[in-house]
Order: structure tokens, then sequence, then C-alpha cells
């Protein structure tokens, strides 16, 4: 096989396939190669959160309001349903509240309010001891494990875009990737290789620091109430840099270091959101070495649990689905490289690959064709 584009995506994880689309927007020739028949890693198997609020200022904050706009419209293309919009970040604590309050004083507050408890009944039909949230409507929620596929048969149907599944690419030069298929040739390359580190330019990722971060998820019964929007709590405050940075966030760190120093010990917040059959998508927890191991802890899960308890102020219902994933982890949002003319290696690097991807593909594409940024709003 030898096969001319304009070019080439390794990887159609979310990453590689938001490159593939700011791609075919320009009208190029795409080819997305992966070597896996399905896909299979971290874009499916978080929650779908395409989270705006709480990303770390700036920059990063940019592409993830940017990447919301870009999942809205292809949702509305793709047949991709949005299952819930906004999100609502409760606090339990005084010094919680207290990070909430500094966060609505900054610009990321855009489509942000606070609420009291009492009036949060729309948001969270089931409470435990809250003072209130902070509600937003600018997040939004996919079911991942459906999205991802949706979103790549879409490229292909409506898009153009040509996708080589159960291929392995051994080797990147300019112009030309060599698989275990044979030879494509093309213009320009984007290297998305998720957190396999040692496959191609491994040496880029040594020079970063890069390693791999484990998170453990589950998924509940239906509980027999609804949430228009994902939950979150007090020990996403710390995590989140756009709230964690605040000046703020060092009293609440300080609380939750006596209160709860094992959620934090192993990296566990909470996130739920809510699937169209009723079921939640609870996590997360984090743990980090260059192979993690695969197997989920009892321990862990009863912490993510715990802090569910707490918010919801009721026992958690039963436990459908247990499952790990992994994901490239470094200090800083993304890895962006030019390890050769005219190719780029791309990898989100904070965990936010659902919500910040988009906006990022589209600054590397702009950048990889000369053109001014913004060319895409």
């Amino acid at each position: 096989m030898k096969q001319g584009f304009d070019v080439a995506v390794v990887g159609a994880g979310v990453v590689g396939l938001a490159h593939a689309l700011a791609a075919a927007r320009l009208g190029k020739r795409v080819v997305v190669v992966d070597r896996d028949a399905q896909a299979n890693g971290a874009s499916v198997r978080n929650f779908g959160f395409v989270t705006v609020t709480g990303q770390a200022r700036g920059v990063v904050w940019n592409h993830a309001r940017r990447s919301a706009d870009v999942w809205r419209e292809v949702a509305a293309e793709a047949g991709v349903e949005v299952l819930q919009r906004g999100l609502t970040m409760v606090a339990r604590r005084p010094e919680a509240k207290t990070v909430l309050d500094a966060f609505l004083r900054t610009e990321m507050a855009e489509g942000c309010a606070w609420r009291d408890a009492a009036a949060l009944g729309d948001r969270l039909p089931m409470a435990g001891q809250v003072l209130g949230a902070l509600t937003s409507s600018v997040d939004l929620r996919v079911e991942s494990r459906t999205a991802i596929p949706g979103l790549a048969a879409w490229l292909e149907a409506a898009r153009g875009v040509t996708i080589l599944r159960g291929v392995a690419v051994r080797g990147v030069e300019t112009g030309r990737l060599e698989t275990s298929a044979g030879v494509i040739q093309a213009d320009a390359i984007v290297v998305c290789p998720g957190d396999d580190l040692v496959t191609l330019f491994p040496d880029a990722f040594a020079r970063a620091g890069v390693t791999r971060c484990k998170l453990q998820m589950l998924r509940l019964a239906d509980p027999g109430w609804r949430l228009p929007s994902p939950v979150m709590s007090d020990l996403g405050l710390v995590r989140y840099l756009g709230y964690a940075d605040l000046p703020e966030a060092g009293a609440l760190r300080a609380r939750l270091e006596v209160e709860q120093p094992a959620h934090l010990e192993h990296g566990v917040h909470l996130i739920v959101a809510q699937s169209a059959d009723g079921s939640l998508v609870v996590g997360d927890s984090h743990h980090y070495a260059p192979t993690p191991d695969p197997f989920g802890r009892d321990d862990v899960d009863a912490l993510i649990l715990d802090e569910f308890a707490q918010v919801f102020g009721q026992a958690w219902p039963p436990v459908l689905e247990r499952w790990t994933g992994t994901y490239a982890s470094a200090a800083g949002h993304s890895l962006v490289e030019t390890p050769m003319p005219e190719v780029r290696l791309v990898v989100v690097t904070g965990g936010t690959g659902a919500s910040t991807a988009f906006g990022l593909a589209e600054t590397v594409i702009a950048d990889l064709f000369d053109l001014p940024q913004g060319a895409f709003a």
C-alpha cells in the first residue's frame, strides 16, 4: 500500500480525531491510522465530560471554551447526544465556598453563578450537608463510549476522512509513515499516540518528563433521580487548576489534608455524570507510574464512594461496572513538539483531552499550515 494524503494523523483517540477534523475543515485530504480495531483507550474510559469551568486560566481555558463550541457543532451534525449540560460544583465546607466566591470574581466565571443549598433542587435532587454550589451553563457531557466511535464514523461519512484501523505505525519521517500495511505519504503528519510513550519519539517524552496516570472509575445503577448536569465537590477544587491556583485554595487544601488525607493521597476527587439509562458514571482516582499496574483497588473505590455519599446524603446505588484507564501525564496541559519538518507530536498530558482537544488541534493545524490563530473561529 502506498497512498498520498495532505495530512496523516497517528492515533484515533479524541486528540487525533480533533486534528483530523481541523484539517478536514481546511479541505485537506486526511488519513487517520490507529493500531486498535476500535476505540479502546482513555478517550472511551472517561466521563465524556467536556469541562470548561475550572480549567487552568489562560490558554487551556480558552481551548476548553472553543472545544465545547466544537462539540456542540459536531454533536448536532453527527447525531451525538448531549446528555447533560453545565456543571454543579458543590461546596461542602466554608473554605470551598470561599474558593468559589473568588473564582466568581475572575473572567473564568462566564456563565457561572452561586446558589445556596435551598436553591439547588433542580440541580441536586438528593443532597447531603452542602452549603450550596457554583452552577455553570458552559460545560456539556456526552457518552464517550459511543461519542468517539460516532465522531469517527461522521468524519468518514461527512468529511471524507480515511480511517485505517488495526494498522501499526512503525516509523515517521517528513512526508512518510512506515506502517504494518505499507507506506503512507502525507505532506504533513500529526502524531497523537496517547500514553504510548515508547514507540514513536520516546526521547521527546523522556525530555518532557512524561509518565502515565491510572484512574479508577465505576458505573452505578440508576438511583431513581436525575441530574441535569455533572456534579463535583470540594476535592475537585484542589485538583482543577482554575480553582486550585487561586490563593484562597490554600486554606481548603489545609483542611482537606486533615479531614480527607487518604483521598488526597490517592488523588481522589468526585465527578458524577448520568447516562441516558439513568446509570451514574462516578470517579476517579490518580496514581502515577511509567507502567501502572492494571488492577483496581477496593479501598480506592471506597474513597470515591464515600465522597459520593457525603455529597448526596445517601448510600450509593449498586455498582454495575468497574474499570481503570490510563493517560499520559506531565506538568502542564500538553506536549506539542516539532520532531522534524512538517511533523508535530501532540499529547494532552493533563487528562483533559475530551475537554480541550478541539481547541488545541485548531492551534496546531493553524501553525502547521502557517495560518493565523483564530482561523477556525
